[in-house]
């Protein structure tokens, strides 16, 4: 006997503990439709929110999407530094070509391209336009170079200075001259660009708390009299914060899909002039836009500062209404 009332006392309570979930449930399902009706009877005041937001947020990540495809295009270049070898006069080019054949040998080294005399000058003559004058030397003065191309292990440049001057020590090198401050140049713009982003995205990420925060402080002074008659029925904080929360959620997911929508319209009018001017310098380059995951955290990341937002500004005036 005594049993079977346990039983029946263990099912009573998971019944119950089943009602309240579902009534947890229709209590959310509930506020975000009287939360989602009362943003759509003010339709002008939440657009212009909605605009507001998508344009605090659409900044940085066009931005973003324009750091992401300048990194996609430095990628296919050859990131590692460049040692040009000048030979020594007397050099011929058999052995010119031999000393080139035989570098790639070294473990360090890559690749190895020889560059004739001539064709050195017939590619300073085409870069340079200096045409009459280079016609009036008596002799080519350019001497013959090999480019030389580090291996991968050969990392940053305390390892290319190390491998340059042991290059230098050949007897048929007249000059040997290390091509990294270009790649130092474009890391250091790289990484000066991304701190900029970072900064802009953190301070714009600000904004959009402080709209949050000031549209759900005047929502709260608005409904000043329904928070108090609802405490005096015994409404807890919790349950009173509830719609403001929803409210600053949903205002931060359609900023972030307005963001969305104007991030997309803006590589599309940007992507016709970008392909031509690819295909001027012969490029396959393809304008990269959001992907999935891109567009993803772009609409958790709206949502999470509207939620944020709100939650700043319910926690901040809503223990000031108190019933009296």
């Amino acid at each position: 006997m005594a049993k079977a009332k346990q039983q029946r006392g263990a099912q009573s309570s998971h019944v119950s503990l089943n009602d309240l979930f579902h009534a947890w449930i229709d209590n959310h399902r509930e506020v975000v439709k009287d939360t989602a009706q009362r943003m759509l009877n003010a339709p002008i005041s939440t657009l212009l929110t909605w605009l507001v937001l998508a344009i605090a947020l659409a900044l940085p990540t066009t931005l973003y999407l324009g750091l992401t495809n300048v990194s996609s295009i430095s990628s296919g270049i050859d990131q590692s530094a460049h040692i040009s070898l000048y030979l020594k006069t007397g050099i011929s080019e058999e052995a010119g070509r031999k000393l080139a054949e035989r570098l790639p040998l070294d473990t360090d080294i890559r690749a190895a391209q020889y560059i004739s005399k001539e064709q050195a000058l017939a590619e300073f003559r085409q870069l340079s336009g200096f045409n009459d004058t280079i016609d009036a030397l008596d002799n080519n003065p350019l001497p013959a170079v090999i480019l030389i191309q580090p291996s991968a292990a050969i990392s940053g440049a305390d390892g290319a200075q190390q491998l340059l001057h042991t290059l230098q020590q050949m007897k048929e090198i007249e000059l040997a001259q290390l091509d990294l401050e270009w790649v130092q140049r474009l890391q250091s713009m790289m990484e000066l660009a991304k701190r900029i982003i970072n900064s802009l995205a953190l301070l714009l990420g600000s904004g959009v708390l402080i709209v949050i925060g000031n549209t759900i402080r005047l929502a709260i002074e608005s409904r000043r009299d329904e928070i108090v008659i609802v405490k005096l029925v015994g409404a807890t904080d919790t349950f009173v914060r509830r719609p403001f929360l929803y409210t600053g959620l949903i205002y931060g997911l359609g900023g972030a899909i307005l963001a969305w929508v104007i991030v997309f319209f803006a590589l599309l009018w940007f992507s016709q002039p970008i392909i031509q001017l690819a295909d001027l310098y012969h490029s396959d380059f393809q304008l990269r836009g959001l992907d999935f995951v891109d567009t993803l955290l772009l609409l958790l990341g709206g949502s999470m500062l509207g939620w944020i937002g709100a939650w700043l500004a319910v926690t901040r005036h809503l223990g000031s209404i108190q019933p009296r």
